[in-house]
């Protein structure tokens, strides 16, 4: 070297430095399970036998529609090869954990009602959503949207929110796991602030430990994509949040309205719902932040072949595009979306899923044995998480991959 070491001491250190404070600001992918998706379900209408009731209904569709591998392969678009086993993990999921994430909504979903009214079926909720847990019947992840602060609904979402956890507190003397409030409409990074602002009084009050209410916003406007000066808005909502953001939901159809699209042109895979995610993807790389994509308005009207094999062509072809533009979760609204999701998911993870775990095996071996492919290590960090999520799911049982640690 012709410089000495005493002299790159100080630029040394300054390197460090930097890299430290990135590493602090973008901490790297999102910790604990993912969920494929999240299920909305209007408060007034859930109960605590929905997420049974969803999969048994789509269990019945898949068998009334799909009876065999190859109806079933037609019906989600499915090279024959994977559709058997495909269709058999997606039976036994439907039966035994139809619902991965489930939110509760006080929102759009809802709608806007007499104060007495709303607080009733707060109440009622509590006692579905004990009942539920009492029996370990919520899913992995679930909990509440409330209304949005950005259209005068703040005050009634506070009230909802204090009032669920006070009674649920009461109720069961603790919060089950896996919570999370769905934070819509989002203008600014002064409303998130706000709201971050209002969950550290509520868990003071409550006695709950510091940090446990975690939200996800929903990109749904505009402004939550860029802000008021031009700037993508995700570094600033990530900081607002004070590190309760667990997740930001696309939201497609206030967007597609927000940005002046006629009602037909209003769908998942619009070209400008695509710019809108891969801004999402950029702001929120690294942060720890999970991505989810909206939802597919298409529903089956009645049990007709025609009817039901049309939502599912609808819905499964969003379910690819989200796919292929790397969003893993969705939203689902109905039963019948249940066994397209699930069956396009299935199926993206068991294609080549062979080639997949030799590639990995290849690189943690260094062994050269994958398939004529030289990999990078962040291909290898992608192939890694497609084999988690894989497992995560039930496509894959986690015996037959390579340690993913």
């Amino acid at each position: 070297m012709n410089l000495s070491v005493a002299s790159l001491d100080d630029l040394s250190a300054r390197i460090a430095a930097v890299r430290d404070a990135h590493r602090d600001r973008l901490p790297g992918g999102a910790d604990g399970r993912r969920p494929v998706h999240t299920v909305y379900v209007p408060a007034d209408r859930f109960a605590a036998s929905t997420p049974a009731d969803f999969g048994a209904e789509a269990l019945r569709l898949l068998n009334t529609h799909t009876p065999g591998d190859g109806s079933f392969g037609a019906a989600f678009g499915l090279d024959p090869e994977v559709a058997g086993p495909v269709r058999e993990r997606v039976a036994a999921k439907l039966a035994a954990e139809p619902l991965e994430d489930v939110r509760i909504d006080f929102e759009d979903g809802y709608g806007v009602r007499a104060d007495a009214e709303e607080d009733a079926d707060v109440g009622r909720v509590v006692e579905a959503v004990a009942a539920a847990y009492e029996v370990k019947g919520l899913p992995h992840y679930w909990g509440l949207r409330v209304k949005s602060f950005a259209d005068g609904g703040h005050e009634r979402a506070m009230r909802t929110l204090d009032g669920f956890l006070t009674a649920l507190r009461d109720r069961l003397g603790r919060l089950p796991g896996g919570f999370t409030i769905t934070f819509p409409k989002v203008l600014s990074a002064e409303h998130v602030a706000l709201f971050t602002e209002y969950l550290d009084l509520l868990e003071t009050s409550l006695g709950l430990p510091a940090g446990i209410l975690r939200f996800e916003i929903q990109v749904e406007t505009p402004e939550s994509v860029f802000d008021a000066d031009g700037r993508v808005a995700a570094p600033a909502i990530v900081r607002a949040a004070g590190g309760r953001l667990t997740g930001a939901h696309f939201g497609v159809f206030d967007y597609t309205a927000a940005v002046g699209l006629p009602p037909e042109e209003q769908r998942l895979d619009h070209p400008a719902c695509d710019f809108a995610r891969h801004v999402m993807q950029v702001g929120f790389a690294g942060t720890g932040v999970r991505l989810s994509d909206g939802s597919t308005n298409v529903v089956p009207r009645d049990d007709g072949p025609d009817e039901v094999n049309a939502a599912w062509a609808a819905h499964a072809a969003h379910v690819r595009h989200s796919l292929r533009h790397g969003f893993h979760q969705g939203w689902d609204l109905h039963p019948a979306h249940l066994p397209s999701r699930y069956a396009v998911v299935y199926g993206y993870h068991l294609t080549g899923v062979d080639d997949v775990i030799a590639r990995v095996r290849a690189w943690r071996e260094r062994s050269g044995g994958g398939g004529g492919v030289l990999d990078e290590p962040a291909t290898i960090r992608a192939l890694t998480e497609r084999l988690r999520r894989a497992v995560d799911c039930g496509a894959l049982d986690e015996s037959a991959v390579p340690p993913l640690s």
